[in-house]
């Protein structure tokens, strides 16, 4: 089983829609639990989105709390997946860096993903983005596996653990372009985009590691 970690302080950012791309998923919305959700039976996490700060720290202290689990999904080897806040949170809990870049982009964007990274089998360059804040230092162990023009450290993977990260939304689609305001019309289109089979290259990693397991 997957677990996806929703963590939207107010309700919404997509993680129902992470969970329909995976098979056999829990949904534990982390800032209005209870501390860290079981890992019984979990064979893999997806950490999602959220509509703060890894930065917001002082006044939402489950991003403290977060940070801690995160470090032990590391430490535990269990695969592991970080989406937009999900890629800043996991950098940021092994002692990287992330900052508000000033510049809030949602829209469909270019970016130069690793060719030999099974994460991105099938994967196009043309992924959808919809963030402001910006890795500018990357965690301990961690190493680049995708850019954009913007952006130096736009995806991420652990080198001794199953562990990746992503700055784009693999789950947005056109089927929600409408709930988020401000969404960018651009030269490229939704056509020209895979990124969706980001999700399912990770469920797929997260089978073989549980058969070796």
């Amino acid at each position: 089983m997957i677990l996806v970690l929703n963590n939207a302080v107010e309700g919404g950012y997509m993680a129902d829609e992470i969970a329909q791309f995976l098979p056999d998923t829990r949904v534990y919305n982390y800032p209005n639990e209870d501390g860290d959700p079981s890992l019984e039976d979990v064979d893999g996490v997806v950490i999602g989105g959220s509509e703060v700060g890894v930065y917001d720290e002082p006044d939402q202290p489950w991003i403290t709390a977060q940070k801690r689990f995160a470090r032990r999904l590391v430490k535990e080897g269990v695969p592991t997946l970080g989406i937009c806040f999900g890629h800043q949170i996991l950098n940021a809990a092994l002692g990287g860096e992330v900052v508000d870049s000033g510049t809030s982009r949602l829209r469909l964007h270019d970016a130069e993903l690793n060719a030999d990274e099974p994460l991105f089998d099938g994967v196009e360059p043309t992924v959808p983005v919809l963030h402001s804040d910006v890795v500018t230092e990357i965690g301990d162990g961690m190493e680049i596996i995708g850019r954009a023009d913007y952006y130096e450290y736009f995806a991420t993977r652990h080198r001794d653990q199953p562990v990746w990260s992503v700055q784009y939304h693999p789950e947005f689609t056109p089927r929600i372009v409408d709930e988020y305001d401000g969404w960018e019309e651009a030269d490229r289109s939704f056509e020209d985009s895979t990124a969706t089979r980001t999700l399912a290259n990770f469920a797929d990693l997260v089978e073989a590691n549980a058969s070796e397991s």
